[in-house]
């Protein structure tokens, strides 16, 4: 019999306040306040990063700017500057790949890095987050958390462990006592509805979710439930993929005021189609386009996304789109978005299979 392959070390490496950290290297006298990156509350902006200083007063990513200056006035409210933040992600990724060049890209800041078989630091996956961490800091002036672990799921859920500014190490023999004490909702595509939905059903760690059959899941979940049934036994085979395929690129706008009828919103398009022509010129090489979409969000929240096959944007196929989309609910409109998705080029089905639930609800 052949011996069974050793583990694999993953590790999940994520910047400590990504945006919010940038902003305070490069103006130190903020060192201490509670500083938000978003956009304006006039302008219906969402925060999109804060540091632990504003998270004390309940300030959270994805929170209306506005709500955020309720809970703390003395709040600190920057404009995203991508541009600063980019060159930053390109030092940290330049660290990332000294170490190996499996290295996946999840944000400008956070990635899987596949050490398995890599040499520094005597083999050590630990030592090798440990002088990670500290090149970031020395060389980009932010720190970083890490997650070592035998895989992505639960190298991810690691580098949470310790945050800001430090990580926890997961071995082999570990696993099993670490994830069944976990949370459902820390379980990989498991969002807030999933998890109270598992919590009525009486289930709340992962632990209890192992005493649930593959079939039971499968019955009450659809396909997910299969995922289920592995991830809370922190089995998860994906590997760690240098190079990802865009599925989509996308722009969206959300306005100061309601777009009030389909007039309005027809006015609006052609911005929106311009702004995204500068991406798309960008992002020339990334893939095939086979459907282009609209995006729309009314008044009341709600929304809608009508995609239509196609081999390139198009603004007169977007216009068409957009009666459409609008026609559902025909209210004011406060968002649109138009984008493209491209072919899949590469054989996904293992993943699609193993994580069929929903990201975020």
């Amino acid at each position: 019999m052949n011996p069974a392959p050793a583990p694999r070390k993953i590790i999940h490496c994520d910047c400590d306040c990504f945006y919010a950290a940038v902003e305070v290297r490069d103006a130190p006298e903020l060192a201490g306040r509670p500083v938000a990156v978003g956009g304006r509350p006039e302008a219906r902006g969402v925060v999109a990063t804060c540091n632990y200083e504003a998270r004390a007063f309940g300030v959270r990513s994805a929170m209306s700017s506005a709500h955020a200056l309720r809970l703390c006035p003395q709040l600190v409210l920057l404009p995203p500057d991508f541009e600063r933040y980019r060159a930053a992600s390109r030092q940290i990724l330049a660290i990332y790949r000294d170490y190996t060049p499996l290295v996946e890209p999840l944000s400008l800041d956070e990635a899987y890095l596949d050490v398995s078989g890599v040499d520094r630091c005597r083999g050590s996956a630990t030592l090798m987050a440990q002088e990670i961490r500290a090149r970031i800091f020395a060389e980009v002036g932010i720190t970083a958390s890490a997650g070592i672990a035998p895989n992505k799921f639960i190298a991810k859920v690691a580098s949470d462990w310790n945050k800001p500014d430090g990580q926890f190490v997961v071995r082999p023999e570990e696993v099993d006592a670490f994830v069944a004490a976990l949370p459902v909702g820390k379980l990989f595509g498991v969002g807030k509805v999933t998890a109270a939905r598992l919590n009525a059903l009486g289930v709340h760690t992962c632990g209890e979710l192992r005493a649930w059959s593959e079939a039971r899941l499968v019955a009450e979940f659809g396909r997910f439930g299969a995922a289920l049934h592995r991830l809370c036994r922190g089995i998860d085979e994906r590997p760690v993929v240098a190079q990802r395929a865009r599925k989509s690129l996308s722009v969206e706008t959300t306005y100061t005021s309601d777009l009030p009828d389909l007039a309005a919103c027809r006015a609006a398009l052609p911005a929106l189609a311009e702004d995204f022509a500068r991406r798309f010129e960008r992002a020339r090489n990334d893939g095939t386009v086979n459907k282009a979409f609209v995006k729309v969000k009314f008044a009341d929240f709600s929304q809608t996304t009508v995609e239509r096959s196609a081999d390139a944007p198009s603004l007169a196929l977007w216009q068409t789109l957009l009666e459409e989309g609008f026609a559902r609910r025909a209210r004011p409109v406060r968002l649109l978005g138009v984008g493209v998705r491209y072919a899949e080029e590469r054989d996904e089905g293992s993943q699609l299979a193993l994580f069929g639930g929903e990201r975020e609800e």
